[in-house]
């Protein structure tokens, strides 16, 4: 018997956790977990102690990062996967398409005209491209990934925090890769935004004291694809490391210990920080092409 595990959730046993419910004691896993004015609460604690009016609003279950706990916890998560594959059925119909959404390389040439990018003002390519697959083991892979990583993640931070970091984990992976990569190599895919969820869910578990062993192996993993070429795959790890150290960097903002509207603001200034910086990296490579 492994006497050092951690207990299971009492809603998700198959779950360990480190935290426990500040009323009944009982363990609870993120997406159980319900922010407290001190600790966390589980859900019957919640509606067992919950008024009407204003204070049932106050005390509606919210997750560990202060996002409310809704009846699909991965909805924005399959609704990334749907964008992702409507993209992918949509450049496989034009091809023509992924030239405008992608972010380096193959830009539209015409003899005596200037390159068309991120350089001439098409900022677009910064997120555009993070939606962007054109293969289907690449698509594959990254939903996948997702779908793996994103959904726990969502169910512990809420949908919109959760949207926030998926995006910015992105613009910070592509901000990074305009950065380090020359204009013409091509460059697209989910793999950084993940790589962002994937920062993020180190700093969760490390947050709520999970075991991080399985997490970390994760991280190696991740780490070894990024920098050792398998079977003559391209990867980008601008775009990995610049995703992961966004979306850590979101990730410890989004879950700073706080409360009420000091917690709504620390989140906002964390995420508004982490967005001027991509935005500065943008400015400064921008300055060195033109």
């Amino acid at each position: 018997m492994d006497t050092d595990r951690l207990p299971g959730c009492y809603r998700h046993p198959d779950r360990d956790t480190g935290i426990s419910c500040t009323r009944c004691e009982r363990p609870i896993c993120p997406e159980c977990m319900i922010s407290a004015s001190v600790g966390f609460q589980c859900p019957e604690c919640v509606r067992g102690g919950s008024g009407t009016g204003h204070s049932a609003a106050a005390n509606a279950p919210r997750t560990v990062a202060g996002g409310l706990v809704t009846g699909d916890p991965q909805l924005v998560t399959k609704i990334l996967i749907g964008i992702n594959a409507a993209v992918f059925l949509a450049v496989l119909a034009m091809p023509g398409l992924a030239v405008s959404l992608e972010l380096l390389g193959r830009y539209v040439e015409y003899y005596g005209a200037p390159l068309e990018g991120i350089a001439t003002g098409q900022y677009h390519r910064l997120l555009t491209s993070v939606f962007l697959h054109v293969e289907w083991w690449h698509i594959f892979g990254n939903m996948l990934a997702l779908w793996v990583i994103g959904g726990p993640l969502e169910a512990a931070l809420g949908r919109v925090r959760y949207l926030a970091l998926y995006l910015l984990s992105g613009l910070g992976g592509s901000a990074l890769v305009y950065l380090l990569t020359a204009p013409n190599t091509p460059t697209l895919g989910a793999s950084g935004a993940v790589c962002g969820l994937l920062g993020a869910t180190v700093v969760l578990a490390r947050r709520l004291r999970y075991e991080m062993r399985p997490v970390l192996v994760t991280l190696g993993l991740m780490l070894l694809i990024t920098f050792v070429p398998f079977g003559g795959l391209s990867v980008s790890w601008q775009a990995h490391i610049g995703g992961l150290v966004t979306g850590a960097l979101v990730a410890l903002g989004l879950l700073v210990p706080a409360a009420g509207r000091r917690r709504v603001f620390v989140q906002t200034a964390a995420c508004a920080v982490v967005f001027l910086l991509a935005v500065a990296v943008v400015v400064v490579r921008t300055a060195e092409l033109t």
